[in-house]
């Protein structure tokens, strides 16, 4: 498979945004070590996909001949998505943490990857998109780590990988933490370590895909 990269931002914090800053780096890290790769590119954040609803959400459940039209659309927009990820080599995801938990919109997205027959076998339940590399760039506004006040409370990080799971597809984190330190007073104290923390995500990013490899 030629190499193709899926880059994907989901925050909708704009310019602001550090996981955005992340994935760009990534991305241009990816293309500098695959000069011939190709990319394509989708922002959940600016243009969120629908979520699964009452008149087109089960068509997942149900033989595409059965299908309402809402359920039809539904699907197509699933094949598409898979589609997407069966054309990448790697995926970049950019993950923000929203009130512990990951942005509506890549709920979404995973809501409509698993699908049997199209991200997983219907007869095994294995799934059909694994061998390949998925790499999340991660952003929290405070600290989860262990031994912090909210040691735990990310419920973004915690979740994908088992959200993800049935697809065969195993991500890998690389995270800045108390990236809300510049722009709240009550973590003054603390930005000295958010520099720290997204200095090491960017250490981290900058050491993936070595020319050797490639």
């Amino acid at each position: 498979m030629a190499s193709h990269l899926l880059h994907i931002d989901s925050s909708i914090q704009g310019e602001r945004s550090v996981s955005r800053a992340l994935t760009a780096r990534a991305a241009a890290r990816w293309q500098a070590v695959h000069p011939q790769g190709t990319v394509s590119y989708r922002d959940l954040g600016a243009e969120p996909i629908p979520h699964l609803d009452a008149a087109g959400g089960t068509a997942r459940m149900l033989p595409p001949d059965q299908h309402t039209p809402a359920q039809a659309a539904s699907y197509a927009l699933s094949q598409r998505l898979v589609g997407e990820i069966e054309q990448a080599t790697t995926i970049l995801l950019g993950l923000p943490l929203y009130n512990f938990g990951p942005p509506s919109s890549v709920k979404a997205w995973v809501d409509h990857l698993i699908a049997p027959g199209l991200s997983i076998d219907p007869e095994t339940g294995a799934g059909l998109l694994g061998d390949r590399e998925f790499v999340v760039l991660s952003s929290r506004g405070g600290g989860y780590d262990p031994g912090t006040p909210r040691e735990g409370w990310d419920h973004a990080e915690s979740w994908l990988p088992h959200g993800i799971s049935l697809t065969g597809l195993e991500p890998r984190f690389i995270t800045a933490s108390l990236t809300l330190a510049d722009v709240n007073p009550q973590m003054a104290d603390l930005r000295e370590l958010a520099a720290e923390s997204l200095a090491a995500a960017e250490r981290e990013v900058d050491a993936l895909w070595s020319p050797v490899a490639a």
